[in-house]
């Protein structure tokens, strides 16, 4: 696949080389309709499962090939939506479901505006858990779905992009690969600020208060610098040239070369939006699919 001509700056770094709610929502609204985006070869569920961490019911959408054989197990993707948004935003918004006729399980989960993270103030809320634990537990029981980190990549937008990558840092064993579009990196220490202080508010009560553990425990830029290198997933970053989360990014990314960390970043023309996202689906997907080497 050809890279598209937009991209202005690209960083090739590690092992192969040298909110708004900014970060939170982005740009786009939900539409109330769902009308994912398929192509001839795959098939659609949606498919509803008890969560032991969040005691709750919970949906995931699916997107896999139509024909799988009998005994046929398949890499499984993780596509992680932003904070507003819900588990058709991947299908609805993006091209997506080609890379299911590939040969490839997507796997789109309901995250509510949880950041991914085991809420620090309701005890109920154990985000990360549900999905580290019982949706992987779910999907390879139930789906065509191989087993192993060598069959499991993470990836996400905004609030899922920060997900995806401290999910990844703080479960290297889980996944090989680990992709963020947009990632809202800075949320664990954003400082704050009376005019956002609703963002503020609603990002302590699931941190906890400035300095806590639990804002510690989930920041990726304190997590990369504890991570073993060698031991993490690809990581495959990109961020919009006008956004206000790229000083973040291009940050995060100084950090993963200094310590030598294998990951490629990206910046493209864009704002915080599906717009920009949907068009860095298929350079995901390109270097994902490389490395992960589907069946079809």
């Amino acid at each position: 696949m050809n890279r598209p001509h937009h991209r202005r700056t690209i960083l090739v770094f590690g092992m192969f080389g040298a909110v708004l709610v900014w970060g939170c929502a982005g740009k786009q609204a939900q539409s109330p309709a769902d009308a994912p985006r398929l192509v001839p070869g795959v098939t659609l569920r949606d498919v509803t499962f008890r969560s032991t961490a969040l005691n709750r019911n919970m949906t995931y959408r699916v997107i896999l090939p139509a024909s799988v054989g009998q005994d046929e197990k398949l890499p499984v993707i993780y596509l992680l939506h932003g904070g507003g948004g819900g588990y058709r935003d991947w299908s609805n918004y993006s091209d997506v479901a080609q890379f299911a006729a590939r040969g490839l399980i997507l796997v789109m989960p309901e995250g509510n505006s949880s950041y991914y993270t085991n809420s620090a103030t309701v005890p109920g809320d154990r985000f990360e858990d549900y999905i580290v634990k019982d949706l992987i537990s779910d999907v390879e029981g139930r789906l065509p779905a191989a087993a192993g980190r060598a069959n499991r990549a993470i990836v996400g937008v905004s609030m899922g992009g920060f997900g995806a990558v401290k999910i990844a840092l703080r479960y290297p064993g889980r996944y090989a690969f680990a992709g963020g579009l947009s990632p809202a990196l800075d949320v664990p220490t954003r400082p704050f600020s009376i005019k956002r202080i609703a963002q503020w508010r609603f990002h302590s009560a699931i941190f906890g208060p400035e300095g806590s553990e639990t804002r510690k425990e989930n920041d990726p830029f304190l997590l990369a610098l504890s991570a073993n290198p060698a031991a993490v997933p690809y990581f495959f970053l990109t961020c919009g040239d006008k956004e206000g989360l790229l000083p973040a990014n291009q940050d995060f990314a100084r950090l993963l070369h200094k310590r030598g960390f294998s990951f490629e970043f990206h910046v493209v023309s864009g704002d915080h939006n599906w717009t920009q996202w949907s068009q860095q689906v298929p350079n995901v997907f390109q270097t994902l699919m490389a490395r992960m080497k589907p069946n079809h």
